[in-house]
């Protein structure tokens, strides 16, 4: 038996015991690993704005979460 007809038979047992509240939220788990890849959705000027953010990260520009976050602290806490 592979690992998939392991994990298929675990599964269906699960569902096979499963309240409606748990199959509605393996239900909804399925169907969003089934929809299109969010990235794909983006507009093509928030993929280039997230690409450039990228590359300047990879070259060491930009300030580190902990320091941004550090400047808002005191909005954060409340």
């Amino acid at each position: 038996m592979t690992m998939t007809e392991a994990l298929r038979m675990q599964v269906q047992h699960y569902v096979e015991i499963a309240d409606e509240k748990s199959l509605r939220r393996v239900k909804a788990m399925l169907e969003v690993d089934q929809e299109d890849d969010f990235w794909d959705a983006l507009p093509d000027e928030v993929k280039a704005d997230v690409e450039e953010a990228i590359l300047q990260s990879e070259r060491g520009e930009g300030r580190p979460h902990a320091e941004v976050f550090k400047q808002y602290e005191k909005w954060l806490t409340k």
